[in-house]
């Protein structure tokens, strides 16, 4: 069965009316007929239906063992540390998301859980960092935002000697380009408001679990904790991931082009796309996502500098400057001051993040007109240079 198939196979019709689309069961408790004897479910908390189905479609996108759905892509990521004991250590990406990173340092440390950054494109720089009290291995791959890609599967295997789980934050490959877990990963982090919801209107998180065991834990923590995703922004996502191969051609196609172009400019210096030979592991890549490299692209320009980095993301028509990603509209950032930003500086310049660093969300939108919006912004910036070189030029003059 092909993905597409599989992924439309995979949601449910209805049982009880037949209905094609997955109802929303909107409702915060079920009614027992006594106690402790229920139709499978009792509380919205514990379980609800529509949840249920997503979780589900969720756990064979990723061919995991079971899936997990929560308020946000953190509470996800907030879900997974919870594996975890004071003591414990986490080796983690290190150009890592900055809420991440703020979850991390800022909460999670106070907690007695230890967290050690390493470029993860090394496999023997992870190697390295395990100690006997590593528990957890954290990829982002492609990572956010300097689109770092990890081999999963030789990590996978430096993880399970050392006897700690690998944790893989799939956002922006998204089931239809890589499958973690087929790749020996433990468990598989989702920010669903990306890709699977594919459309900017809602906030969501997914886990999937390899195994049982990860996942009765991941469950009791769900419950427990109860960051749960409501019924309406369940039936969203659905909705969303009966696209999501569709959507994902088109934004890798799009992507590949406007990558290209990027790299015609005199003002940009580096690009960064994993679909790029250039890229130093398109190889990697290439083996871990044989559909496609995704839509998100990095750019570093020539002068780099917040101040030029700002007048880029200004002014762009189609990009719209916001936070978030893999909607159907195009979007761009400025990560060192927007997603980022609590990172410290030197961390974050050590990591890949420039000052001058723009991440575009390639849309659905032409790549003609994306890329034509592109080149008007990157041609004011070098119309900007020009007139300060000539101010320059003149004053030199004049005090001559």
């Amino acid at each position: 069965m092909q993905s597409a198939t599989r992924l439309l196979q995979s949601i449910p019709v209805d049982e009880l009316t037949g209905a094609i689309s997955v109802p929303i069961y909107q409702t915060s408790t079920f009614v027992q007929e006594a106690p402790g004897v229920n139709k499978g479910y009792d509380y919205a908390r514990t379980g609800n239906p529509t949840r249920r189905a997503l979780e589900n479609i969720l756990a064979t996108l990723e061919y995991g063992h079971s899936g997990y759905a929560f308020a946000s892509g953190l509470a996800a990521i907030d879900a997974v540390v919870k594996l975890l004991s004071a003591g414990d250590q986490i080796v983690a990406i290190d150009d890592l998301y900055g809420g991440a990173f703020r979850l991390f340092e800022h909460v999670y440390r106070r907690f007695g859980i230890d967290i050690v950054y390493c470029d993860t494109t090394d496999p023997a720089q992870v190697a390295a960092a395990l100690t006997d009290k590593t528990k957890l291995v954290w990829l982002e791959s492609p990572s956010n935002p300097t689109l770092k890609v990890s081999d999963i599967a030789a990590i996978a295997d430096i993880a399970h000697a050392h006897g700690a789980w690998l944790c893989v934050d799939n956002t922006f490959a998204s089931p239809v380009l890589q499958q973690p877990i087929k790749l020996g990963a433990d468990i598989v982090v989702h920010s669903a408001t990306k890709y699977l919801g594919g459309h900017s209107d809602l906030i969501a998180g997914a886990v999937v679990a390899a195994t049982e065991e990860i996942g009765l834990q991941l469950k009791f923590i769900q419950n427990a904790s109860g960051g749960i995703l409501g019924p309406f922004d369940s039936f969203l996502v659905i909705r969303g991931l009966e696209t999501l191969p569709l959507r994902i051609e088109r934004h890798c196609s799009t992507a590949l082009k406007v990558a290209q172009f990027l790299q015609t400019r005199p003002e940009v210096r580096a690009v960064y796309y994993p679909g790029l030979e250039e890229h130093p592991n398109h190889a990697v890549a290439k083996k871990q996502q044989p559909g496609g490299f995704g839509g998100i692209i990095a750019l570093v320009l020539e002068d780099d500098t917040q101040e030029a980095a700002t007048q880029v993301v200004t002014g762009t028509k189609y990009f719209h400057l916001a936070e978030s990603l893999g909607g159907a509209k195009s979007l761009l950032c400025h990560p060192a001051t927007m997603t980022h930003k609590s990172t410290p500086v030197a961390q974050r310049r050590a990591a890949g993040v420039a000052d001058s660093l723009i991440r575009l969300s390639v849309g659905l939108e032409d790549a003609e007109d994306l890329i034509a919006d592109l080149a008007q912004a990157l041609d004011r910036l070098s119309e900007a240079k020009e007139t300060l070189k000539e101010a320059v030029r003149e004053a030199e003059a004049q005090l001559a």
